[in-house]
Parts: structure tokens; sequence; C-alpha cells
């Protein structure tokens, strides 16, 4: 059997119903990183040790819109869409990841065809959930976030998630990341790169060497999982920036 036959293939769906951020979605960007696809445009000078273990990735953007249609992100940023959710090919049992990044956290997903698509994908215990930032909300409404499981969420939403998710041990203040089951969840915006580092190493999807190789290319994977300041330090430091920013306004109005 050639190499090119026993290769392994990922399937990855990036689930967008409504909207995202941009750097939550960016994170899928790492585990393409890990892809014979990407490592092979290299090939002269990837090791081929690495190369050989490399998995092939099929990474996939799921929306509510038809595909080719635009998926918008933050930033005037948009993604075309490659599949439906009623697609045949991203339902239950055909993905291996879905990667829920965060959308607008005032977004009401109502559609019961969204919420049971990504509830039906979450039964599966060979489907990684790995939600990042505000999907979190969208992974809530799906009905992810059962009594007793451990989640992350924004550190800056902690109280709203306790709220309403009170049977949660939420571990956002302190965690940047966090797996429960086949539920991996993180906290805000870049964390998602924290999570998805951790997951390569961790899941056994990913060869370790292929890995670790495209976390030292990528520079991602260094941050430890515990914040290394505390909730108390952060809100000092946000309410110090609002201080400063209104003295510079009163400045600005002054020399006005």
């Amino acid at each position: 059997m050639s190499v090119t036959d026993s290769r392994s293939t990922i399937r990855i769906g990036v689930f967008i119903p409504a909207d995202a951020q941009v750097l939550d979605t960016a994170c899928v960007d790492i585990l393409g990183c890990m892809s014979y696809e990407y490592l092979s445009l290299m090939k002269d000078i990837i090791p081929a040790p690495i190369l050989a273990l490399a998995p092939s990735m099929q990474i996939s953007y799921i929306s509510t819109v038809q595909p080719g249609q635009p998926i918008p992100l933050t930033s005037s940023m948009r993604v075309a869409c490659t599949h439906h959710l009623s697609d045949a090919a991203v339902q239950p049992g055909q993905l291996d990841i879905v990667l829920v990044p965060g959308p607008d956290p005032a977004t009401k997903f109502k559609d019961k065809t969204v919420t049971d698509w990504l509830a039906a994908h979450a039964t599966r215990a060979e489907t990684d959930i790995l939600c990042v930032c505000t999907g979190i909300y969208l992974c809530g409404a799906a009905g992810l976030l059962k009594e007793g499981r451990r989640a992350c969420g924004p550190r800056g939403l902690q109280d709203d998630l306790k709220k309403l998710y009170p049977g949660v041990a939420w571990v956002g203040d302190d965690l940047r990341w966090v797996k429960d089951g086949n539920f991996w969840s993180s906290g805000g915006i870049t964390n998602g790169n924290d999570l998805v580092s951790a997951y390569a190493r961790q899941s056994g999807r990913i060869p370790g060497p292929v890995a670790e190789f495209a976390l030292v290319m990528t520079e991602t994977g260094d941050r430890p999982q515990r914040y290394e300041t505390g909730k108390a330090a952060m809100t000092l430091n946000v309410v110090w920036q609002v201080l400063k920013a209104l003295f510079m306004g009163v400045g600005r109005r002054k020399a006005d």
C-alpha cells in the first residue's frame, strides 16, 4: 500500500449560520497548516518524514445560505459558503470536527434546523465540537451546555453565562480552554488558537510530529491553559483604560 493510499482524511466543518468574528474563524488555519495539502506546497523544504505523516484535510464552510454565497465576518470580510447545512456531505457522521466560531452574542438562534444540526453532530462520540468565544451561545441554544458540563466562554461574559446556564461548571475566569468529552470550548477571540493547538496535541487526530512541526511554524500553542493574570487584574486594567479615555476626551474638548 502506498503512502497516499494509507493517508488519513480529517473532515472539518466550520459552522457559521449567521456571522462570526474573523479571529475566531481564523483558528481553523492552524489545523489547515497541518494538512498534507498545505505542507506539500512546500515539499522542497518540509522534511519528508513530516510530509509522509501529514493527514489530508477537507475543510467546509457551512451556513444557512447557499454554496457560493458570502457568509459575513467582522472587519468587512466574507467567506464563501461551501455547503448548506442540509447538504448530505455535512450531515451527522460525515464530519470529524465541527468548529463553531463566535457570532454576535446578541444573535438569537430561533431556527431549529440550525440548532438541531449542531446538536445532532454533538451526540456522535466520533465528532469533536470546538467552540470558540461567543460560539458558546450557539452551543447553548443547541442544548450542548448540559448540567455539570465544564465550559469556558469569554472571560468577560462569565456572569451572563452563569445566569443563562447555572448548571454548567464555568471555568472561563481562569482557563483559556477546557475539554469535556467531545466538547472543547475556549475563551474570547485568540483563545481559539490556544484551543486548536491543544486539540491538535491531545485529540490523537494529528500525528504528534506533524502537530508540533506546524505549531512551531505558526508560532502558536505556547500560552498556558491558565491565564497568567487574574480576573481582578484584568478588570482593573479595563477600568484604568476607561479613565484614561475620559481624561483624553476632556482634554480634547478643552482644546476645541
